[in-house]
């Protein structure tokens, strides 16, 4: 009896792991498009100081997409296909990088990329807090990003997870969460504002 028991469980626990890694499959492969809101907690090392903020998340597949905060700071930050512009509105400042530098394994690749296997080794966790969880670890490992996971709520993008080098984790958390939309081109076009000062990288 405990022998079947425990094949049971193996088989079972094989299953969920081929279900949970297909959910993040899946959505590379057939979600070519999304739109959603999100809040993001940056906690530190330590766990002893937490920063809140939100706001909107767009992306055309492969390798457009915006990150809009709206709180507590103003901040973009724009792919056209060939370069990532990050503006500061406060510090009235943006920073632009080629593609090719600035994507590589991160949380971006992950989400609006084409690359998904190419550059993260994924794995199955277990079910926590409501979702489903899929660890994807860069197979790059002395980058910025040593792992990120990423949470489904039935076949839904609900939560990702960034543990960067130094330990320092990122949370996002999507909502109203609109797939396969058709989103304008001028969304993905960055122009610096007059008079901001542009750091080219």
């Amino acid at each position: 009896m405990k022998k079947l028991l425990w094949l049971a469980a193996l088989l079972w626990s094989g299953v969920v792991r081929a279900d949970s890694v297909d959910l993040l499959r899946d959505f590379a492969q057939n979600v070519k498009s999304g739109r959603a809101a999100f809040t993001q907690t940056v906690t530190s090392v330590d766990g002893a100081k937490k920063k809140d903020s939100s706001g909107q998340f767009e992306f055309v597949r492969p390798n457009r997409f915006r990150f809009s905060y709206a709180k507590p700071f103003e901040q973009q930050i724009v792919a056209d296909g060939q370069k990532v512009w990050l503006y500061d509105v406060d510090l009235n400042q943006v920073t632009v990088r080629p593609m090719t530098q600035a994507l590589g394994a991160t949380p971006a690749a992950l989400l609006a990329g084409g690359t998904l296997d190419k550059e993260f080794e994924l794995k199955a966790l277990p079910a926590s807090d409501g979702f489903e969880w899929v660890q994807a670890s860069p197979r790059i490992k002395d980058g910025p990003i040593k792992l990120l996971r990423v949470g489904f709520k039935g076949s839904v993008l609900a939560a990702l997870e960034i543990v960067d080098a130094f330990g320092q984790r990122s949370m996002l958390r999507f909502t109203s969460l609109e797939q396969n939309l058709k989103l304008a081109d001028d969304i993905f076009r960055f122009t610096p504002p007059p008079g901001v000062d542009v750091i080219a990288q």
